[in-house]
């Protein structure tokens, strides 16, 4: 389903949607806040705009859910096969101008996240999956935004010692430090939005662990990056985190995301 030219032009759509959320970054935006008290800005709803318009005319028969309209309570009928969207993941970053919010776009198939795309704009890289690997693409120049120049990652092996922790900047709790206490940690990062999951992918970091609330656009492209690149994201049973569940308002159990 995902040849060459589709990974092409889903690229080619987290790219553009990080140029337009970067115009609005660096330049004076409104802060709003919804009804649960998040933040929401021009950016996160302007993306999505863009995404939901261009993906549609892709994939006009596949469903799309995506926080910004989700908030507004519109949910798609949806089955098997649907797409998992997050305009701007890590808005609170992206207030604060850290430069740690990602574009993330998801594909799930029976469950289960299988193609993710996540453009890091402030960070000038984009990273993705196909079917077996992840890779990651450069974009500090438009000439560069092409499959042909990405790049394979892959996690670290190391399993046991030394282990490099990656948890949220903006949603650090004790729960999380407690559970770390039974592994070999040498060294803590605190990052914003999904671009923990890239960090693992990419063999940065070792484990992540999430003992807070996230929702399921939060973390399925994420999820879909680290498979491929040798990881993977499970809850504290053992298995793995699966999506789709309006039930529990997409919002996900507690879980460790690992090489």
């Amino acid at each position: 389903m995902f040849q060459k030219n589709i990974l092409t032009e889903l690229i080619k759509i987290s790219y553009e949607a990080g140029v337009l959320i970067m115009n609005i970054y660096n330049s004076k935006f409104e802060v709003n806040h919804k009804n649960d008290n998040s933040p929401v800005t021009n950016a996160d709803r302007d993306a999505e705009e863009f995404i939901l318009k261009k993906l549609n005319n892709i994939f006009p028969n596949i469903p799309i859910i995506s926080e910004e309209a989700y908030s507004n309570n519109i949910i798609p009928n949806y089955d098997k096969k649907f797409f998992l969207i997050d305009p701007l993941d890590g808005t609170k970053e992206f207030i604060k101008k850290n430069g740690e919010f990602t574009v993330n776009i998801a594909f799930i198939d029976e469950g289960f996240t299988k193609i993710g795309f996540i453009n890091a704009p402030a960070k000038n890289k984009i990273f993705f999956n196909d079917e077996k690997k992840s890779y990651v693409i450069e974009t500090k120049s438009k000439d560069q935004i092409s499959i042909q120049k990405a790049k394979q990652i892959k996690v670290s092996n190391e399993k046991q010692k030394n282990l490099i922790a990656t948890i949220s900047r903006s949603h650090a709790e004790k729960e999380t430090e407690n559970l770390l206490k039974n592994y070999d940690i040498d060294k803590i990062n605190y990052l914003g939005s999904s671009y923990k999951f890239c960090s693992i992918a990419s063999g940065e970091a070792h484990i992540y662990p999430r003992m807070s609330p996230t929702c399921e656009w939060d973390t399925a492209a994420g999820h879909a990056i680290l498979k491929t690149a040798g990881g993977n994201t499970r809850l504290l049973n053992g298995e793995e985190l699966r999506y789709g569940f309006k039930e529990n308002n997409f919002i996900n159990p507690y879980f460790i995301a690992r090489n």
